[in-house]
């Protein structure tokens, strides 16, 4: 599979209808035997397409791959039909949807960040779908070249055998005849067969419409895109929208890019599509633990029909997260470089939500002293996490992917409870606590190459900086200046304490406003 960072996200380029919210149309078959580019350009066709909402993203295409479709177009090669469904209304892409996009993206000349799509998602551009917009389109120009200068030659009597293939070959369509049972049965049959769903894009389609996958939804665009919650009410949809763009960016600012060199650290990691997704519903999962039930699923609850579960399960995100990260009068401001990110300087997901769930079990069960127990040892807790980040990292690759969360949540605890009862914490006492005891040996990093990789540049940053980066001097734990900052009166207002620079400190939110107060 390829990296997140270098596929084209074309997901602008056919808008999405509901199925569910079509008036069925009797005659549901069209004499429609072709698409072209000129029906994306000014033809009706092109604006009568629409894919089904529940469709995930099109962004499953490296450049290189978009670039062939059009070669292939531009030579005659064969390319596989495009299957569409006629409704009252639209034209449904039941399978095609990529082809039809590249098409369209090649007449606009938008490839993830031209016009459309910046209308699309706003202000969630990342710096990687935008990288590989541009490589998608450099590539495009030396093999084929714009639909723009194409048309140019054209209005220029410069014809040219590639120019009349372009602007005249059509895509093969075919049709699915039947009702919205029928088209939707046959789209969940044929994009099983082809690039198969991953699970997490399995469980999207099949749940939906429930709050986890409308929250993660709209976490993971910042509330832009396809509006998968434009049902509920403007007042819902609103209050959605704002939840979930806080949450976007607490979670996923700023960019991170390898090797690192800065240690203001997205605490989620990269929002490449798939794995922010898996990370955003574990963690709606997480920050829904009660007493009774260790965490949620994304099949939790029923279908949606007002918005309110999906609110409530962002409200309760953001209260899990302002606990975490924020300027929020309660917020630890926990240093995404110690809690979230292994030695080489690679977000770690079982760090991540192990850390989150940690936290969110305090809540749950309404544990009142413990952010203040936490923060009185929170500087021992911190140099245990970052003296045998090694040994930690290779605890967690011994155990089994679906229990490196809970198993990290349950090993911060200890470490915790041992800090609070003042008892050493040695190498021995972790791997005890992690249940492997006699399966670990921690050896020394062994490296065959004579150039530095972007891990151990990462690293050594993170390792180097730290040495130096601000602690609060209330907890004398490590301060996430960009994100989580306060400042605080060293001699109280209440007893005489002047606004001046000398009785001025930078302090965490909670260590300011709860601990002292």
């Amino acid at each position: 599979m390829a990296s997140p960072n270098t596929l084209v996200n074309l997901d602008a380029m056919i808008i999405r209808a509901d199925f569910a919210q079509i008036a069925e149309n009797e005659n549901s078959y069209e004499s429609i035997t072709g698409i072209s580019v000129q029906d994306f350009s000014n033809g009706m066709t092109g604006r009568l397409i629409r894919k089904p909402d529940f469709q995930r993203e099109t962004n499953h295409w490296k450049p290189e791959q978009v670039v062939s479709l059009l070669e292939c177009f531009a030579n005659g090669d064969l390319i596989p039909s495009v299957i569409l469904w006629k409704s009252s209304t639209y034209l449904f892409v039941i399978d095609g949807g990529h082809r039809l996009s590249v098409l369209k993206a090649w007449v606009e000349d938008d490839y993830g960040d031209g016009p459309t799509s910046k209308k699309y998602f706003g202000d969630s551009i990342s710096a990687n779908q935008k990288k590989a917009a541009e490589k998608t389109r450099k590539l495009v120009t030396e093999k084929i070249g714009s639909f723009q200068h194409f048309k140019l030659k054209l209005e220029n009597n410069q014809l040219e055998p590639i120019i009349t293939s372009m602007l005249t070959r059509v895509l093969p369509v075919q049709w699915v005849k039947g009702d919205v049972d029928k088209a939707e049965a046959s789209f969940f049959k044929i994009n099983t067969q082809g690039t198969p769903l991953d699970q997490i894009e399995q469980a999207l389609l099949e749940y939906r419409k429930r709050p986890f996958a409308i929250a993660a939804r709209a976490i993971i665009r910042a509330g832009k895109g396809h509006k998968y919650w434009y049902m509920f009410a403007p007042e819902a949809i609103e209050r959605i929208e704002s939840v979930a763009k806080t949450l976007h960016l607490k979670l996923f600012e700023p960019e991170v890019s390898t090797p690192i060199k800065t240690l203001d650290l997205p605490l989620g990691g990269a929002k490449g599509i798939r794995a922010a997704l898996q990370i955003i519903i574990d963690y709606l999962g997480i920050a829904c633990i009660t007493l009774t039930q260790k965490n949620n699923k994304i099949d939790f609850g029923s279908d949606d029909t007002t918005g309110e579960q999906t609110l409530e399960v962002l409200k309760k995100a953001e209260r899990l997260t302002s606990r975490i990260t924020g300027n929020e009068k309660g917020s630890l401001g926990l240093h995404p470089a110690i809690y979230y990110y292994g030695p080489s300087g690679i977000h770690s997901s079982p760090l991540f939500l192990g850390t989150a769930q940690f936290i969110s079990e305090k809540l749950a069960n309404n544990d009142n002293q413990f952010f203040k127990s936490f923060t009185m040892k929170r500087s021992v807790i911190e140099e245990v996490l970052i003296s045998h980040k090694e040994l930690i990292a290779t605890i967690l690759q011994k155990l089994g992917s679906n229990k490196r969360v809970n198993s990290y949540a349950a090993l911060i605890n200890q470490i915790y409870k041992a800090a609070k009862d003042e008892k050493p914490i040695t190498d021995e006492d972790l791997v005890d606590w992690s249940g492997l005891s006699g399966k670990i040996f921690v050896g020394n990093e062994k490296t065959t190459g004579i150039g530095f990789s972007d891990e151990s540049k990462s690293k050594v940053f993170i390792h180097t900086t730290l040495k130096t980066a601000p602690k609060c001097p209330i907890c004398e734990g490590y301060i996430d200046i960009p994100k989580s900052l306060s400042y605080d009166h060293v001699t109280r207002v209440e007893d005489g304490g002047l606004g001046s620079v000398k009785n001025l400190q930078l302090t965490h939110p909670y260590c300011n406003q709860s601990i002292k107060n």
